[in-house]
């Protein structure tokens, strides 16, 4: 038997109920703040990510997925969502209409890494983009959505954790700051990281060895290396989260990790769902336009994992209300009853009612069984004496009450069934 790749996995129609309540609740909050739907492509010139996201992440080095097309093009499954919206920014021409761009996107993404509870090779993103506003405002009405989605889907156990990681101008101090640290430690580090330490130390803070977790914690922090720009920045979001009446913590472990971020960065994590507790994660980049190849504008976002947001609305037991149950279930016996029971189904489905009848030729007891399966509200029998009369008698499964109807008025079977 062929079998899904390892990572992937299949969404079943007893579960998408659940994630068409997620999408829903996101794109509606996120059009009330006044962000647009944007599509893009699966894959994108692997130029892109190497650009945007960069080179020495391990996004690029190790997790993307990459192929040479006929033309001997390189192209890439999208590891990330923000660098293909900048990319169709810039190539649309969309950084001269009316600022702030407000973009929010619903896609899969791929990445190769070790499957576990909440991560996987092929996962699912909501993200937004806001490009144009450089005012740490901004972050906050990015981080307040944020909030506002989890809030609506009813996930409990959830703490802002914000951090800043510095700009252009103070980033380098930092940098060596870094490094001088841990080259102090350089013996003890993993050999991934004793890499890192040359191309970016910054990386070290984001490995998930026991042995670099454990050195990290007393590494500086970039929030004590800020310019007077960057802390003021940091300063003005405080107040105006203080002021939303969204808390908060300063939390200096968060570095995000991607290249491209700059000042801003935050996690909304839940403690109930274990290690990948972060069920939201963004912060600002205000240099990922020009590094693509567009113009200096900054941006901000975030993005959520759906896995992630199912899980914790699973701890919280915040999990809707999803069945889809027939209203009607029409019983035909005989070919011209079944032909009859077409008929009455797609006029009701027309009306926006959900009805079904008997396709693979059950015998009747075999229907009421399945009727009862299927936990229809009613049914209706339908046979030669029924067609002659044009009269039925529909029974309510759940009160085991029934009446007579004349299933050729519409109307009347509708009425009879509220």
């Amino acid at each position: 038997m062929i079998q899904k790749p390892r990572g992937t996995f299949d969404i079943l129609p007893s579960d998408t109920p659940v994630w068409q309540f997620i999408e829903k609740t996101a794109r509606d909050t996120a059009a009330n703040f006044g962000y647009g739907e944007i599509r893009t492509p699966t894959f994108e010139a692997t130029e892109l990510f190497q650009r945007g996201v960069g080179d020495t992440t391990d996004v690029v080095q190790k997790e993307m997925y990459s192929f040479t097309d006929r033309e001997n093009r390189s192209f890439t499954l999208r590891p990330e969502g923000t660098a293909s919206v900048a990319r169709a920014l810039v190539e649309n021409g969309k950084c001269s209409d009316t600022l702030p761009l407000k973009l929010y996107y619903m896609i899969n993404c791929f990445r190769y890494e070790k499957p576990q509870a909440g991560r996987s090779r092929e996962f699912y993103q909501f993200g937004v983009e806001m490009y144009g506003a450089a005012d740490a405002a901004a972050d906050a009405d990015v981080i307040a959505l944020g909030s506002e989605i989890i809030s609506k889907l009813g996930i409990k156990d959830v703490s802002l954790h914000i951090n800043s990681i510095g700009c252009p101008d103070c980033r380098p101090k930092y940098r060596q700051a870094l490094y001088d640290y841990f080259k102090a430690h350089e013996d003890e580090l993993c050999d991934t990281c004793k890499q890192r330490l040359e191309t970016n130390p910054l990386r070290i803070l984001d490995c998930k060895s026991p042995i670099c977790s454990a050195i990290g914690k007393d590494a500086p922090k970039s929030i004590d290396h800020l310019c007077e720009g960057c802390a003021d920045h940091m300063d003005k979001l405080k107040n105006h989260l203080d002021e939303m009446g969204i808390e908060y913590e300063i939390d200096t472990n968060i570095v995000r990790g991607l290249d491209y971020y700059t000042r801003t960065v935050f996690e909304f994590i839940c403690t109930a769902i274990g290690a990948q507790s972060t069920v939201c994660g963004g912060g600002r980049y205000d240099g990922l336009m020009k590094q693509i190849g567009g113009p200096q504008m900054p941006g901000i976002g975030f993005a959520m994992g759906i896995t992630r947001l199912i899980l914790a609305m699973e701890a919280s037991k915040a999990m809707p209300e999803t069945k889809h149950e027939p209203l009607l279930y029409i019983a035909p016996m005989g070919a011209a009853a079944q032909c009859k029971a077409a008929g009455i189904v797609a006029k009701l489905r027309r009306e926006g009612v959900y009805a079904e009848y008997d396709l693979v030729a059950r015998s009747l007891k075999a229907q009421m069984k399945y009727a009862d399966k299927i936990n229809a509200k009613y049914t209706l029998i339908i046979g030669d004496n029924e067609i002659e009369n044009g009269k039925a008698i529909l029974k309510n499964m759940q009160e085991s009450s029934q009446v007579e109807v004349d299933f050729t008025d519409m109307a009347a079977l509708c009425e009879a069934m509220k």
